[in-house]
């Protein structure tokens, strides 16, 4: 269902203070956000690091900040912290991800909070769960290393981390999760919850599947470019012109067909390549014997007759260019997201639609401590005394 009338949001109602950086934190406070909860950032008075990063950082705050307003105050100063407990005894959601320790010294540690708020939902996000490493500092790159993902991706000895910031996201998500089950456990207990989600963990599950082939077959896991591949074809191509393509033929029917669009009979009907297992058996010989055809092939021609028939493939793309892809302009896939300054960009939205419709940017990025008036006036303040917290270095307003 599409519809253009506003649904909605799931958690409408639901306010979530957020004492994040980075990008754990952060895209727990978005998918809460984008979820329809409001979200208030307490950024430091030179906001969020993340606003500066350069390189590899330079995107961080804008992809993972949406939907969120900013209060910007000086976590040093006694009023400060003051006006921060009053935010938090009127939140449902508290969110952190500094080093174990840091809450505690600000007296914003659970226990602290939850003896004023006792419906208080309470979100850490750490390097690691309770155990010997929980005090160690962690980043996605470090738990990689630790937890098998570094080693699966690179060749032999050459661990190599994944591509993207796959632990801080996906820790964020499981974060975003806790909340979620915590929120509906809530309506019948009344009571809050601590919630810890951390890197490390996150990414032992994420090795999870190598361990279990380990414990099956006795046999340890290759690293992924030296594997040896459950499926007969399952590979990345080269065709005409030096265009990259990934093909996948998984079962007997795929087999069958792939055969017939690459007009290579001979071997289908060869007793050698009969089942799946026999594939992957063959696949020193089989894979440069698909390579030699495939190389001649036109890869913009051959793409529509692969999704006709079922073949999965792909194209190998480079993270630019995914601005211009069809799917994602013609789905909706990419929102329109209004930055400090007023610009504009496509954002990647949430891989979810509700009723068919996505979760869209519903306000423009905030601008450090955009919203610091706005919410102390609620909080009780008078205009006076926040210009005077202001004048004092207290506290920052747009």
């Amino acid at each position: 269902m599409n519809s253009d009338t506003p649904q909605a949001l799931p958690l409408e109602g639901i306010r979530v203070v957020e004492m994040s950086h980075m990008v754990m934190g952060p895209t727990c406070g978005m998918i809460l956000a984008d979820l329809g909860a409001e979200v208030i950032k307490v950024e430091p008075l030179t906001g969020d690091k993340t606003r500066q990063l350069l390189g590899a950082g330079a995107g961080f705050f804008r992809t993972f900040n949406r939907n969120k307003k900013s209060i910007s105050v000086d976590i040093k100063d006694r009023q400060a912290i003051d006006a921060v407990l009053k935010l938090v005894d009127s939140a449902d959601v508290f969110v952190e991800n500094f080093k174990p320790g840091r809450m505690a010294s600000l007296g914003l540690d659970y226990d602290s909070l939850k003896a004023r708020n006792p419906g208080l939902i309470y979100v850490s996000h750490k390097g690691f769960l309770q155990g010997p490493y929980e005090k160690r500092l962690a980043l996605d790159e470090v738990v990689q290393m630790m937890a098998g993902l570094a080693y699966m991706t690179g060749p032999v000895g050459r661990p190599l981390r994944a591509g993207t910031s796959v632990n801080d996201i996906m820790g964020g998500m499981f974060g975003a999760l806790g909340v979620l089950a915590a929120l509906f456990q809530r309506n019948s207990t009344g009571q809050g919850k601590e919630i810890q989600s951390a890197l490390f963990e996150n990414c032992v599950l994420l090795s999870a599947q190598h361990m279990q082939q380990y414990a099956v077959t006795g046999v340890a896991a290759n690293p992924m470019p030296e594997r040896i591949s459950a499926w007969g074809i399952y590979d990345t191509f080269e065709l005409a012109g030096g265009r990259l393509m990934f093909i996948a033929a998984t079962g007997d029917a795929p087999w069958k067909e792939l055969c017939d669009i690459l007009q290579r009979p001979d071997l289908y009907l060869d007793p050698r390549l009969k089942t799946n297992n026999d594939r992957v058996l063959a696949r020193d010989w089989l894979i440069p014997e698909l390579g030699a055809t495939l190389r001649g092939l036109d890869a913009e021609a051959l793409a529509p007759v692969f999704e006709a028939r079922q073949i999965p493939f792909a194209f190998i793309t480079k993270p630019e260019e995914l601005f211009d892809d069809p799917h994602l302009q013609q789905s909706g896939g990419l929102g329109r997201q209004v930055l400090e300054d007023g610009s504009t960009t496509p954002m990647p939205l949430l891989p979810i639609s509700m009723d068919g419709q996505r979760l869209q940017p519903r306000q423009p990025i905030a601008r450090i401590g955009e919203h610091t008036e706005s919410v102390l006036r609620e909080l009780g303040y008078e205009a006076a005394e926040i210009a005077r917290l202001a004048a004092a270095g207290v506290l920052k307003v747009a």
